[in-house]
């Protein structure tokens, strides 16, 4: 199946390879996915997306205020850390009824690539210690393999350190 992030990627003339596996609906995890792939945990990133708990005190989403952080997939993000590297006093998870109509990708199939609208992108420092990593390609069981300094670049990132 070919994707957006792929025909962006493509787009971009950045080197990536297409994979898929059966996508389970009652095991949605990142380490299912990597089970699934064949790879390691550690080399498969989950894309999060988080927002300023202080812009968004109701439940009804506001402009501005989000990002998103890639990290691997068996990991816990440090939220006290993603809201220092994003200059807040303190982030929240965006809640999962949000997600498609910010991004256009529902959960389990969240990517860094080709979001409705380019937010600041934070990813896991652990990254560099590859040459590829895997991050979803917009549905669910589909994932790309990239070299992770050649994401960096497509969504104008940031290494840094996100996890607990």
């Amino acid at each position: 199946m070919k994707t957006n992030v792929h025909r962006l990627l493509d787009a971009a003339g950045i080197s990536y390879t297409a994979t898929e596996y059966e996508a389970d609906e009652s095991d949605l995890s990142g380490v299912h996915a990597a089970r699934m792939l064949g790879m390691p945990p550690e080399q498969v990133f989950k894309t999060l997306v988080l927002r300023d708990a202080a812009v968004h005190k109701t439940d009804v989403p506001a402009p501005g205020g989000f990002f998103v952080c890639c990290i691997p997939v068996a990991e816990e993000l440090d939220l006290r850390k993603a809201a220092r590297i994003n200059g807040r006093k303190k982030v929240e998870l965006i809640p999962v009824r949000d997600l498609l109509p910010l991004t256009g990708y529902v959960r389990g199939g969240c990517s860094p690539i080709g979001m409705k609208r380019q937010f600041p992108t934070c990813i896991d420092e652990t990254a560099e210690l590859f040459d590829t990593i895997s991050v979803s390609a917009g549905a669910r069981g589909c994932q790309v393999v990239l070299n992770p300094r050649d994401l960096l670049r497509y969504v104008s990132g940031i290494f840094a350190d996100l996890t607990a």
